[in-house]
C-alpha cells in the first residue's frame, strides 16, 4: 500500500470533515468528474478527425446493488493510465482538469467543472471504501485504485472492455448512509444537483423481466434555450417543478450576458408571498449553477433584500469557486452579475407599471410592504432604486398611484400631501384632510405603519417636499387668511394661554384650515401622532410622546362660546378645554387619559 503524503492526509482529514457541510454533494462531485472525462475526449474527437467517436454514444452510467452495498458511477470518458492514477487520485489537491484546461486555455467550447482535484475525495464521507477502475483512450491496459481513506492507496492491473472509467463506493455501514442506496434518493440527487450535465446520465432499473438504462437527468435547461423557442406554459411549469408553487407567476425575466462576462439567468416574480415571506425564517437567495452543476440551493448575495421576493436560477461559467464548491468567493464576477440581475427586475417592475397594470397592483399587494422597507432599512441610501416603484392611494384619483403620476396630477402644487391612519375612509374623516379634499387638494391616504418612516427618510421626491396635512406647518392658507388668523390668535393669547396649560400640549391656537370640525390635532417635530402610535406599539420600554398642538376652527361658534367663558368662567374654561382635547384625541385615535373625569365633565355640560 502507498501512503498519501503527510500534507495530503491533514487536507484529506480536514476536508471529509470541514469543508464539506453536505454530504449529499458527494454524487454531484463524481459525476461532474465523469463529465470532464467525456469532455476531454469529445474535444479530443473534434482536434482529431480520425477519431471514431460519436457524442451521441456518451453516456454516464450509475447502478445501485444493495446487496454489496455499492453505488457504481461509470463513464466512457478519457480514461486514466497507472500514471495519471497516481498523480491525479495520489495526491490530493491534484487536478488533472485543471492542467488539461490551463494547456487548452486558449481555445474555445471547453467547460470543465472539476478543477481543484478535491471534489473525488468527498466520496470519503458516504464510502467505507473507493474503487477507481479506469482504462486510457487507446490504451490496452486497465488498472484499479483502491482507497479506504487517509491510511494510502493500493494501484493495480485490473481489466475493462472499454476505455473510460468506474467509480465504486462502498457505502458506509451506519444507518444514516442507508439513503445513497435506494434508487429514489439517487434519483432526487441527480436532478437536484446535475440535472442539466451536458451528457445522458443513466440508471440502471431493474423489473420483473429485464434491467434497462433510464436517463434522469433533462440535459439541456430552459434557460439555455432560446427564448423565442419556450411557451408560456413550459415557462410556467417549470417554476411551479422548480419552485414548488402551483400559482402562476406574475412574469417572468429570461436574461443570456455574452462578451467579456457571460451567464444565463431565469429569474420569476411570485403572484403572492410565501407563507414563511415576512417571518425571519424566510431565506433569500436564487440558485446557483456553473456550467450545469448546482453549486448553491440559495445564494443570497445575489439578489438585495427589496427583491428578496425573486425566485430564479443563474448559470455561468465564469465563477470562482473556491476549494469546496460549496462557497463562493466574493469576487468581481458575482457582484457584476448581481447588478446585472437587479437592474434587470427593477426595469421589468417599471415597465409592468406603465404596461401591464392589474399585474402590478397584484405584485404590489403582495411585495408592497418589502419595496418599502427597502428604502426605510437603507435609511434612505437605496430610495434612486426604489422610489419609482412606491405606490399610495390617491384621495383625488381613488386609487393607487406611482409618486411621479401624483406629480402630474398635481402640477401646481409645490408638496405633496400625505396623512396617516388605520383605513382610507377613516383618514378622510381627519380634519385636516377633510378640510384639504373641500379644497380639492390630492391627499397620499397612508394605512401603513411603514409609510410615514418612509417619507421622513425621503424627505423629498424630485424636489418636492412631504407635508403630513396633520403638522402644523402645512402651508394651505392664503396671505388674507393668513394675515386674518395671525390677528386672532395675538387678540385671544391670553385665552389660548389659559387652555394651553390645563393640558399636555405644545402649543393651543386657532386655525383656518379646518371646515366643519371645531378642533384636530397636528404635531410639530419629527415625530408625528401615527409614528407615536407605531413607536410605543412596538416590544420595547421606550414610549416616545409627538409634540402636539391643539388647533381650534376659526369658524366655528366654539370659539365666541370660548371668548365668553374665559370673561365670565374662567374654570368652566378649563372644563371646556379638557373636553375639546379629549375630542381631539379621539378623533387621532389616540387613547384619553381619565375617560371618568371627561365623561362627567360631558354630563355636566349636558344639564346645564
Amino acid at each position: 500500500m502507498k501512503e498519501f503524503k503527510a500534507e495530503s492526509k491533514r487536507l484529506m482529514e480536514l476536508m471529509i470533515n470541514s469543508i464539506y457541510t453536505n454530504k449529499e454533494i458527494f454524487l454531484r462531485e463524481i459525476i461532474s468528474n465523469a463529465s470532464d472525462a467525456i469532455d476531454k475526449l469529445h474535444y479530443r474527437s473534434l482536434t482529431d478527425k480520425k477519431l471514431k467517436v460519436k457524442k451521441d454514444d456518451f453516456a454516464i452510467v450509475i447502478k445501485v446493488d444493495k446487496e454489496k452495498r455499492t453505488l457504481t458511477i461509470s463513464d466512457n470518458g478519457i480514461g486514466m493510465t497507472k500514471e495519471e492514477l497516481e498523480t491525479n487520485l495520489g495526491t490530493i489537491a491534484k487536478s488533472g482538469s485543471f492542467d488539461f484546461k490551463e494547456q487548452n486555455k486558449k481555445k474555445e467550447d471547453i467547460d470543465i467543472i472539476g478543477q481543484f482535484g478535491v471534489g473525488f475525495y468527498s466520496a470519503f464521507m458516504v464510502a467505507s471504501k473507493v474503487e477507481v477502475v479506469s482504462k486510457a483512450f487507446e490504451n490496452e491496459e486497465a488498472n484499479t485504485w483502491v482507497s479506504s481513506g487517509i491510511e494510502g492507496y493500493t494501484i493495480k492491473k485490473a481489466t475493462r472492455d472499454n476505455y473510460g472509467t468506474d467509480v465504486i463506493l462502498t457505502i458506509k455501514d451506519e444507518e444514516e448512509y442507508n439513503r445513497f442506496l435506494e434508487e429514489y434518493e439517487i434519483r432526487n440527487l441527480i436532478k437536484k444537483y446535475s440535472d442539466y450535465i451536458t451528457y445522458p446520465i443513466k440508471m440502471e432499473v431493474k423489473d420483473d423481466k429485464e434491467t434497462k438504462l433510464e436517463t434522469i437527468n433533462s440535459l439541456v435547461p430552459l434557460w439555455k434555450r432560446n427564448k423565442s423557442e419556450i411557451t408560456e406554459e413550459e415557462y410556467n411549469t417549470f417554476y411551479a417543478d422548480k419552485f414548488f408553487d402551483y400559482d402562476k407567476p406574475i412574469s417572468h425575466i429570461h436574461t443570456k450576458a455574452e462578451g467579456t462576462l457571460e451567464y444565463n439567468s431565469l429569474l420569476y416574480i411570485p403572484s403572492h408571498a410565501s407563507y414563511d415571506y415576512y417571518s425571519k425564517d424566510y431565506e433569500k437567495g436564487l440558485q446557483l449553477y456553473s456550467n450545469g452543476v448546482l453549486i448553491m440551493e440559495k445564494c443570497a448575495d445575489l439578489i438585495p433584500d427589496y427583491f428578496s421576493f425573486v425566485k430564479g436560477v443563474v448559470d455561468s461559467p465564469d465563477l470562482s469557486l473556491n476549494i469546496s464548491r460549496e462557497m463562493l468567493q466574493q469576487n468581481r464576477v458575482l457582484k457584476t452579475i448581481a447588478t446585472n440581475i437587479e437592474k434587470h427586475i427593477k426595469n421589468e417592475l417599471v415597465n409592468m407599471i406603465s404596461d401591464r397594470r392589474e399585474d402590478y397592483l397584484k405584485f404590489w399587494e403582495a411585495f408592497g410592504l418589502q419595496i418599502k422597507a427597502g428604502i426605510y432599512n437603507s435609511y434612505g441610501m437605496d430610495k434612486e432604486k426604489l422610489q419609482d416603484l412606491l405606490m399610495f392611494y390617491s384621495s383625488k384619483e381613488d386609487k393607487l398611484v406611482t409618486l411621479k403620476e401624483y406629480l402630474d396630477n398635481n402640477k401646481d402644487e409645490k408638496d405633496i400631501y400625505y396623512a396617516c391612519g388605520t383605513t382610507n375612509e377613516q383618514i378622510k374623516r381627519l380634519p385636516q384632510v377633510e378640510a384639504l379634499i373641500n379644497k380639492e387638494k390630492d391627499v397620499l391616504l397612508c394605512t401603513n405603519y411603514l409609510d410615514e418612516f418612509v417619507f421622513k427618510i425621503m424627505n423629498k421626491f424630485e424636489d418636492k417636499e412631504f407635508k403630513n396635512v396633520c403638522s402644523d406647518n402645512i402651508d394651505a392658507e392664503t396671505e388674507e387668511e393668513k394675515e386674518e388668523l395671525k390677528k386672532l390668535n395675538d387678540e385671544a393669547k391670553d385665552l389660548l394661554t389659559l387652555m394651553k396649560e390645563e393640558i399636555d400640549v405644545e402649543d393651543v391656537k386657532f386655525t383656518s384650515r379646518l371646515t366643519n370640525h371645531p378642533v384636530c390635532l397636528s404635531t410639530v417635530g419629527e415625530i408625528s401622532v401615527e409614528m407615536e402610535k407605531t413607536i410605543n406599539a412596538m416590544p420595547t420600554n421606550d414610549g416616545v410622546n409627538a409634540k402636539k398642538v391643539l388647533e381650534i376652527n376659526a369658524q366655528h361658534p366654539i370659539v365666541k362660546k370660548l371668548q365668553d367663558l374665559y370673561q365670565k368662567d374662567k374654570d368652566e374654561l378649563k372644563k371646556y378645554t379638557k373636553v375639546l382635547y379629549a375630542q381631539a384625541r379621539l378623533i387621532e385615535g389616540l387613547p384619553i387619559d381619565n375617560p371618568t373625569e371627561i365623561t362627567d365633565l360631558i354630563c355636566d355640560m349636558l344639564v346645564k
